[in-house]
């Protein structure tokens, strides 16, 4: 049963609780200023990582190739490029942990230009990125371009974050949002040579500009978001389903998910990528040195060891699947406690939850990275709600420790 604390008997804890209801008071009228402070440092020193930490991961090489295939169409020099660059661009023990596992996968790669080649067309989708990379590799390094990008990436991303706090009046919330942002692993995102936190950027974007009633940003952004990384097309698609079904009036979605389609299907075929059993195969179940060609037959049996295998990296490696309960709890406290999303955000939701859990079994793979886009719009969409439930506590509190003189007489 809980009790009213003691009356403080000595100086010590008087100071003490004197100090603690000075800072909760403090708090408590500067939450949105201290709160935005908080989160824009942590944005900051986010970025700060991202350029002067970057991870030096092995993805780096084919996206320097696809962002400059016109320029060396030979294959042997696209190599020598990629490899080259990438050796100038970071230290000499980094790149050799990039080309020498002792005769495995990157050793392979580093000695074969044709394999090398042959697994672009899984990188070649990525066709906002590359091409990025391009024009900005015309004016400084290609791999300052790529740690440039991640730069820009985690600011943009910080800013719309805010700017949706802002909206919802829950510019005290901003550092449990850094905090869900550290358990979504966005640090290592930022530093990261891969287009997951462009793809981020743009569809946090594209999902606020949709909350806020509009049409046409929500359509331009979600559709870039999807040229950063193709596999967006799951939860757009999720979330076309769930607007029609609800008759819900969002045509800049709608169109956002229908050029989606349509550029999906054709940029497969310019890219020339091997399909999706080739690559889950590859991603998920055994590295194949050369993808030219290379079609297995499809085994039910090796999807579900692929699955049972993901699922259990993703469960005691990554933080996607706890970030994900985490999403759902909050909607359920916030919902049994009468404080809802409205039709609107309700469906966003839904299609969030939903579209990790279908990209997950369209394409099991244990990063969380690969989810990361669906992990903190519900924590912004549950804002709200969380700021009115907080309201309405504050005003229980103050009803009932306001004392009413009684009659005296």
């Amino acid at each position: 049963m809980l009790t009213k604390s003691p009356v403080p008997t000595n100086l010590l804890d008087r100071l003490t609780e004197a100090g603690l209801a000075w800072g909760e008071g403090t708090y408590a009228r500067l939450a949105a200023p201290i709160g935005v402070a908080a989160f824009a440092l942590y944005i900051l020193l986010t970025a700060a990582m991202a350029w002067f930490m970057p991870d030096a991961n092995w993805d780096m090489l084919p996206y320097l190739a696809i962002a400059e295939e016109g320029t060396y169409p030979d294959v042997q020099a696209l190599h020598d490029y990629a490899y080259g660059t990438v050796r100038d661009g970071v230290s000499a023990g980094e790149y050799k942990t990039l080309t020498d596992d002792s005769g495995g996968f990157r050793s392979h790669m580093a000695g074969n230009a044709v394999d090398f080649h042959s697994l672009l067309g899984m990188y070649r989708i990525k066709f906002l990125y590359a091409e990025i990379l391009s024009t900005m590799s015309a004016v400084m390094s290609p791999v300052d371009a790529m740690r440039a990008v991640s730069v820009l990436s985690v600011l943009l991303f910080g800013a719309i974050a805010l700017l949706w706090l802002h909206a919802e009046g829950a510019l005290a919330l901003a550092p449990v949002t850094g905090a869900m942002l550290i358990m979504a692993e966005f640090g290592d995102a930022a530093r990261a040579a891969t287009p997951d936190l462009l793809c981020s950027a743009l569809f946090l974007g594209g999902l606020f500009a949709y909350v806020r009633g509009r049409e046409v940003a929500p359509a331009i952004l979600l559709f870039l978001a999807f040229m950063a990384r193709p596999d967006n097309i799951v939860f757009l698609a999720i979330f076309a389903v769930l607007l029609v079904a609800f008759r819900q009036k969002a045509w800049g979605a709608l169109a956002g998910f229908a050029a989606s389609l349509v550029a999906y299907f054709a940029i497969s075929h310019w890219a020339q990528h091997p399909g999706w059993w080739p690559h889950l195969w590859f991603s998920s179940i055994e590295q194949h040195y050369n993808m030219n060609g290379f079609d297995p037959p499809f085994s039910g049996v090796a999807y579900l060891r692929a699955f049972a295998a993901s699922l259990v990296r993703a469960v005691s490696l990554n933080s996607w699947v706890g970030v994900s309960v985490l999403a759902l709890a909050g909607w359920y406290a916030a919902s049994r406690a009468g404080f809802r999303l409205d039709r609107r955000a309700g469906i966003l939701f839904a299609a969030l939850v939903l579209g990790v859990l279908a990209k997950f079994t369209v394409f099991p793979i244990h990063d969380t990275r690969i989810y990361f886009p669906n992990l903190i719009p519900p924590f912004l969409l549950l804002a709200g709600p969380f700021m009115a439930l907080w309201g309405s506590i504050k005003g229980r509190r103050a009803a009932v420790l306001h004392i009413v003189p009684g009659d005296r007489s």
